[in-house]
């Protein structure tokens, strides 16, 4: 009997898992050639680009990193058991400027061709089979061939294997979603709940009309770029020419600032050491506490320590005449300290410049305790904070900046394996690290400048009253909005009960563990889904953000380990030996 593996969700992750199994094959499946293996690819979507890079979205919306930083290929770097199997970066697939942010469309083009290479490079004998259809539930025995059901098909698929490689999901509305929602029916009001941008339907947001945006992220940006531009607006330079069918968007957040500009500068020279405070033995010290561990008191110290090494280990070699000490006595004062005020004094008489030390918090809150007199005055504000940001961003002087996005990629690749640790942390790197593009703030700028977008500040309440949604913010204090229109920019939370996915509803209602923030519990070591008394599916795996093993962004900067290709190559691993001893044929 042929083996036969499922993978639902035909995105990036699914080709990727797909490229580790052509990797390993040779040395885990030698069997493939006779005895044949069919992997069933099961997504509503095209294979590679999957829904969220698909071709079919405005070629407005841009990707949100160089392209030069995206990969979908191993290095080196990626700590795993299978081979290596180098390949183009985007830039160089394509022949663009590696500085360049490629639209998504383009980005689309990429991941299909990596889909079908990835394909090719499979074994004789092994065969891909792409349904164009959801996926509904899953059902078989733990030790039994697994049934996936598919929409609109009567017979299910049957499987040896199935794998969850599900990308992001919708989700269905939370207590304050479903009550703003019912008043915006009730008052005839515009409300547009948590949604990937591109798919919402924006067409009832009316030029000229306020709308209240709160977000201020990436979902922000592409809200941003469709309702201006996509409106037939156009940039001049430093100035927005409106088309008139704008809206004004009046935008705040829990910070009231945009994420932070992409860095636009190239590293050079020495790299930091990392991980240095928090690598495998913290990791594995924190796993094996047998009362478990607090984030915030046990795992955060030991980020701002981490990440605090990589700024200064910056600062010393490659501007040593902005320090007041050498690295060597720096470096061993620190590595001795674990209070954070002790550090920051250490921080005090080594670095006489403020600008040169690193303050988390204040990078993280910047309009904390900040007050404003006045709606006009919070414009300026926060439009120099956004020129700052943007200048400091694009200046090497500031090159610890750099570093210190390093460090983030270094304590996310640690932290990958403790599951679920929490919102905090994945909402401060993706503050710092996963902002929008320059060129994109400086749009930002310009449509501040013409009046079509309003900031209305920190900690942003939206209240339902009078008929009309009204929002406020503690920065401009006694000052209010009034619209009509509520936009929720960002992105559904992709928890178990609250996901629209049947599968995961499912899922969950047999037993499948989630995490204290709502996640699928996958084991750390090849992502077999976990129930409820901590037991791995001799036959489930899952990949992607509806997990406790989720990683940084879509896409993996190269040569920074890959915590992603390590988590494929570990599921495409396990597969394959599965595989190979259920017929017998597994490599000796």
């Amino acid at each position: 009997m042929r083996g036969s593996l499922v993978i639902v969700g035909a995105g990036p992750r699914g080709t990727g898992l797909i490229e580790r199994i052509a990797a390993n094959a040779p040395e885990l499946y030698e069997g493939s050639a006779h005895q044949g293996l069919d992997i069933h690819l099961v997504d509503p979507h095209p294979p590679g680009a999957g829904r969220i890079w698909r071709g079919a979205q405005s070629p407005l919306l841009w990707m949100n990193s160089h392209a030069e930083d995206v990969t979908m290929f191993t290095d080196e770097t990626v700590d795993m058991a299978g081979p290596v199997r180098p390949g183009p970066t985007l830039h160089e697939w394509a022949g663009i400027d590696g500085r360049t942010f490629a639209d998504r469309q383009l980005q689309g083009g990429y991941l299909r061709w990596v889909h079908e290479q990835a394909v090719a490079a499979l074994p004789d004998g092994v065969t891909v089979h792409h349904h164009p259809r959801r996926a509904l539930r899953v059902s078989g025995p733990r030790e039994g061939r697994q049934q996936v059901w598919l929409e609109g098909r009567p017979r299910p698929l049957h499987a040896d294997l199935v794998v969850l490689a599900l990308g992001h999901l919708d989700a269905e509305l939370d207590d304050e979603q479903v009550d703003l929602a019912a008043y915006a029916r009730t008052h005839d009001l515009v409300h547009l709940p948590p949604d990937f941008t591109a798919d919402s339907d924006l067409s009832a947001l009316a030029p000229g009309e306020p709308v209240l945006v709160r977000g201020f992220g990436l979902a922000f940006v592409d809200l941003m770029v469709l309702l201006t531009e996509g409106r037939g607006g156009r940039h001049d330079g430093d100035t927005y020419l409106p088309s008139g069918r704008e809206p004004v968007l009046y935008v705040g957040s829990r910070r009231g600032v945009p994420y932070h500009s992409k860095i636009g500068y190239d590293w050079t020279g020495e790299r930091p050491p990392l991980p240095r405070f928090l690598g495998p033995a913290q990791i594995d010290e924190l796993r094996a506490r047998p009362g478990g561990f607090d984030f915030g008191r046990d795992v955060w110290p030991l980020i701002e320590k981490e990440l605090g090494f990589a700024h200064y280990h910056r600062l010393f070699t490659a501007h040593p005449e902005r320090t007041a000490m050498s690295f060597a006595d720096f470096d061993e004062k620190y590595a001795a300290i674990d209070d954070p005020v002790e550090r920051e004094t250490l921080a005090a008489s080594a670095v006489p410049d403020p600008r040169d030390r690193l303050d988390l918090d204040a990078l993280d809150r910047p309009l904390q305790d900040v007050r404003y007199a006045t709606h006009e005055e919070l414009q300026t504000g926060v439009r120099q904070y956004v020129e700052a940001d943007l200048r400091r961003g694009h200046d090497s002087a500031y090159s610890p900046d750099l570093a210190v996005f390093l460090g983030l990629l270094s304590v996310y690749g640690q932290l990958v394996r403790l599951g679920d640790i929490g919102r905090r942390w994945h909402g401060f790197f993706s503050y710092l690290a996963s902002g929008p593009p320059g060129p994109r703030l400086r749009q930002l700028l310009a449509l501040s400048r013409a009046g079509v977008v309003r900031f209305v500040g920190a900690d942003m309440e939206v209240r339902a009253e009078d008929g009309l949604f009204r929002a406020s913010s503690p920065t401009v204090p006694g000052h209010s909005v009034e619209a009509r229109a509520l936009v929720e920019a960002r992105l559904p939370e992709p928890t178990l009960r609250r996901a629209l996915d049947p599968l995961l509803r499912e899922l969950h209602a047999e037993g499948a563990a989630e995490s204290p923030d709502g996640l699928l519990r996958v084991d750390r070591a090849d992502g077999r889904i976990l129930d409820r008394s901590g037991r791995p599916h001799p036959r489930r795996f899952a990949l992607g953000p509806h997990t406790d093993g989720r990683t940084p962004g879509a896409f993996t900067r190269p040569r920074t380990g890959g915590p992603a290709f390590r988590q494929n190559d570990a599921t495409a691993r396990a597969a394959l030996l599965f595989l190979g001893a259920r017929t017998g044929r597994a490599a000796a």
